[in-house]
């Protein structure tokens, strides 16, 4: 059992792999077989179909996300629990900048197909959205906390797109400033309409 256990593991970390590198749809089976190191005609004992080994990879996002979360709690106070999210993607801008968000990225790819791996897949998004909402509600922005939430949410993934684009991991890390001014400025004054300041053209 720790063999089988073993392989099964190895081919959702590697189809992870993949799937960030090169995208859901070119990914085969062939492909996540090679790459885990386990015989092809192996792969189908654990996982029926692609689809089936697509729904372990976006469960492993899940839990992933979901530690996150609960480590990013520990933070002090609401600001810094969003920039806790902000530095993780910071973090990892240099993977980013190589094959794009690991999250973002899947969830664009497969919502462009639809069905039930893109319904999987945006919960990942949807979930992060509503605990920066939570985060927001204890700032006191009350009703604007969604809309506050799905602003900082969509900085955060639009960069990541930015920085995957252009190449440049730097974009993320120039984020995290403006990011943090907004912070401040929406604490202080309580308004739910303040600008994200762009901290450095991109050409």
């Amino acid at each position: 059992m720790p063999r089988k256990t073993d392989k099964r593991v190895r081919l959702v970390d590697a189809a992870k792999a993949l799937i960030h590198r090169q995208g859901f749809n070119l990914t085969t089976l062939a492909d996540i077989a090679q790459e885990a190191d386990v015989p092809l005609g192996n792969v189908y004992y654990y996982f029926k179909t692609k689809e089936a080994i697509g729904e372990a990879v976006i469960a492993n996002r899940g839990r992933e996300l979901h530690d996150a979360l609960q480590t990013w709690e520990k933070a002090a106070n609401a600001k810094e629990r969003l920039l806790a999210y902000v530095q993780f993607e910071v973090d990892s801008a240099e993977e980013t900048a190589k094959s794009g968000c690991p999250v973002g990225g899947l969830c664009q790819e497969l919502a462009k197909q639809g069905g039930s791996l893109a319904d999987a897949a945006a919960k990942l998004l949807s979930d992060t959205m509503l605990w920066a909402e939570k985060q927001f509600q204890g700032m006191g922005m009350g009703e604007a906390s969604r809309g506050l939430a799905m602003q900082f949410v969509a900085a955060v993934q639009g960069n990541a797109l930015l920085t995957n684009t252009f190449k440049d991991p730097k974009i993320l890390a120039n984020l995290k400033v403006s990011l943090s001014k907004w912070l401040d400025k929406v604490a202080s004054t309580k308004n739910a309409t303040v600008p994200i300041e762009k901290v450095e053209e991109y050409a």
